[in-house]
């Protein structure tokens, strides 16, 4: 006899067909809007978590009937070995894929009392409900749980508990309630995977007790013979010199090392031409909020890594001098063209005109220099403004935000710009509470992004596009790693604490 279950997903497979055999799906896809194209893949992704829950479920009874005696075993029956050779079978997917699944599955599964036939608790119950709700994925699933199993009994069952609840929590957006309590936006797997990694390091903050003479017995460092063109490198690292290593990698690497990796970064001069004197208050902003995905091509991010280091040597000091200075980029443009945002502006030293957008990011990244003319062309003023955050106001916000604000982009904040929230021509001060980190790719997208920030309590709070969030909330960006050691000790202490306790 065919369950109800088995024959609601045969009808659903039939829509489905309907839908894919369809010859003018491609036509169909392609006149959609971008809008309707995001809920196309919102509603194919429900869909997707909804059956990552009916076979993880279904999964988990195989495999717990396969531990019977041979008349009730599932696997054997279908011919397979174990239940994820039936799941390669079934569901045509390669062994990672089926493990995947049963590992899942071994996971959330709810084995019955023997007295009373009642269902038992999970190893994580709430999570479980999340992933047979259709909040999270099998992905998210294991992502949340796998830095739980890394610290085993080291953790306690009242711990792992809490810890359960809170990722459960963050799954369906709780940890995020807009002012009038509803939830906020969903996590991305990575973001559970973070903050899951922040909690097990709270609660088990040594972990496995290194061995710090094996470490220095393995250290080593070696070149290789030269072969096919290259040098092979081999050895261990000890983890303190391996975090200098990375942080000198990281700054060759990072999109914004000295301004950004564009033209129109390192030490910058901006430089109107004509016109009146039009007052720092009239003259627009570049900055504002950054984008989601990063879309550019290999091609595309190797000139703009390129372009980084061009600026870094322009910048350095044992760089030879150009005109008794540093080499320094200078775009010039009219002061009613920059008001207005029209308009062409001049790369000087070429003949090359470009976009009003590169003056306007020019004065964003690095300085304003006001040079104004009479109607015969002879300079009577020069001026600069100062609109850069300094050294010290700089390292505080990338210690309080961590990473690029834009949710879901984990590029870390010591890589980012700082963008002042409120225009600093529009009355905005040069302050950390006007201040927030944004990758170099977002800064450049953010007006067409969807993506709004404000300050509120001195920290940045976002809105997001209506795919995002379809409420529209302000929401704080969720700090990577569940933020400071301190931040994660009290979230702990609260999941801990009774009901009612005020904890």
């Amino acid at each position: 006899m065919t369950s109800t279950t088995a024959h609601v997903l045969e009808q659903l497979d039939q829509l489905l067909q309907a839908v894919c055999a369809s010859e003018e799906l491609e036509a169909q896809l392609e006149g959609l809007s971008a809008a309707e194209l995001t809920e196309v893949l919102q509603a194919a992704g429900r869909v997707q978590r909804r059956l990552d829950a009916i076979i993880t479920t279904a999964t988990g009874t195989v495999d717990e009937r396969d531990g019977r005696p041979a008349g009730d075993r599932v696997s054997p029956r279908a011919g397979c070995r174990d239940a994820t050779e039936l799941l390669r079978r079934a569901l045509r997917v390669d062994v990672g894929t089926a493990w995947r699944f049963v590992h899942a599955a071994r996971l959330i599964h709810r084995d019955r009392s023997l007295s009373s036939g009642e269902l038992l608790p999970s190893e994580f119950e709430e999570l479980g409900a999340t992933l047979r709700d259709g909040d999270i994925s099998v992905s998210g699933l294991l992502a949340a749980t796998a830095p739980l199993a890394k610290s085993g009994n080291r953790i306690g069952g009242e711990e792992r508990a809490a810890i359960d609840r809170l990722l459960a929590d963050m799954a369906r957006g709780r940890d995020l309630p807009d002012a009038q309590g509803r939830p906020g936006p969903a996590p991305t797997t990575d973001e559970l995977a973070d903050f899951a990694a922040a909690l097990a390091l709270a609660v088990d903050p040594d972990g496995k007790e290194p061995d710090d003479t094996t470490a220095n017995r393995r250290r080593g460092f070696t070149l290789g013979r030269l072969r096919d063109g290259v040098v092979p490198v081999s050895g261990g690292l000890l983890p303190e010199v391996a975090g200098a290593v990375q942080r000198l990698i990281d700054a060759l690497n990072n999109p914004a090392a000295s301004g950004a990796p564009s033209p129109a970064a390192g030490r910058v001069a901006f430089a109107p031409e004509d016109g009146a004197d039009q007052g720092a208050g009239e003259l627009p902003d570049a900055h504002a909020q950054p984008d989601p995905p990063d879309d550019r091509t290999p091609a595309q991010k190797r000139h703009d890594a390129f372009a980084m280091i061009v600026n870094v040597a322009a910048a350095s000091e044992g760089f030879p001098e150009l005109g008794g200075a540093a080499p320094t980029l200078v775009v010039s443009v009219t002061a009613e063209d920059y008001a207005r945002g029209a308009g062409r502006s001049h790369i000087e030293g070429t003949e090359w005109d470009t976009s009003i957008g590169v003056a306007r990011h020019t004065a964003c990244a690095g300085g304003v220099q006001r040079v104004l003319f009479d109607d015969r062309g002879q300079i009577v003023s020069i001026g600069t403004t100062a609109r850069l955050f300094n050294a010290v106001q700089r390292r505080a916000i990338v210690l309080r935000d961590r990473e690029c604000v834009i949710p879901g982009c984990r590029i870390p904040a010591t890589w980012c710009e700082i963008h002042h929230v409120r225009e600093w021509a529009r009355g905005g001060t040069t302050h950390t509470s006007n201040g927030v980190a944004l990758c170099w790719h977002h800064h450049r997208t953010l007006e067409s992004s969807g993506w709004r920030i404000r300050m509120g309590g001195g920290a940045p709070e976002i809105r997001g596009p209506h795919w995002w969030d379809p409420y529209g909330g302000w929401h704080r960006p969720r700090s990577r790693g569940g933020g400071t050691p301190h931040d994660r000790r009290r979230i702990i202490a609260g999941a801990l604490a009774p009901p009612g306790s005020g904890g």
